[in-house]
């Protein structure tokens, strides 16, 4: 892992996005990707009652790939929806339903969206958020441990979970990777504008 003294965070995050798409190539990915999959029916299984509308991402540069498993979970019960984020010009994001074989339009950094005005696809609060990482690490708080996440640089989830953990509360917000993304105080601090998550989701399970 690249030490941050002296790089800036941009080298960072190259660095991190090289090994992912190194790591995704080699034979122990598909044991890692499995093993986070298997976390995430875990928790599933054990908040039937707490989640019912999850926001998903579209993997992109290696990310993993939930849609498979979120799918089986949304057939699961009439009341059970998946969305996705769009990007405002604002940099805030709104979630729009989603189910497989909808039509996604690439933003402007080629991630592919919902078309808000897609009058069968409303736009919804979810109960929990599902976020990649392109790094993440702990802290200690106030007899708990704080868990933060290092992603592409443009705010957009931050900006988003400030508004949302004021209209939603109960909000579960729980970042996706792996064990080896973790950094240490030598290489990333969180800033006072970084969004804690609610936990992190790896091949070595979901920590809260």
């Amino acid at each position: 892992m690249t030490d941050m003294h002296g790089n800036s965070l941009k080298t960072l995050r190259q660095d991190l996005l090289a090994q992912r798409r190194q790591f995704s190539a080699k034979q122990a990915y598909s044991t890692s990707k499995n093993a986070v999959l298997a976390g995430l029916e875990h928790f599933l299984a054990e908040h039937p009652n707490q989640v019912h509308s999850i926001a998903l991402y579209c993997p992109i540069q290696d990310e993993i790939d939930l849609r498979p498993t979120l799918l089986r979970w949304s057939e699961g019960g009439p009341t059970r929806v998946l969305s996705l984020p769009f990007a405002r010009p604002d940099k805030c994001l709104d979630f729009y339903v989603w189910d497989k074989g909808d039509l996604l339009i690439p933003s402007m950094h080629g991630v592919p969206e919902p078309d808000p005005n897609n009058p069968r696809r409303p736009k919804v609060i979810p109960d929990c958020i599902l976020i990649p990482c392109v790094g993440w690490s702990t802290s200690q708080g106030t007899g708990k441990i704080h868990y933060w996440r290092l992603g592409y640089g443009g705010g957009y989830f931050d900006r988003t979970l400030q508004q949302l953990r004021k209209t939603n509360p109960q909000l579960i917000c729980i970042g996706v990777g792996f064990d080896w993304q973790k950094l240490n105080d030598s290489q990333w601090l969180a800033q006072a504008h970084d969004e804690p998550l609610d936990a992190m989701l790896t091949e070595s399970g979901l920590m809260r």
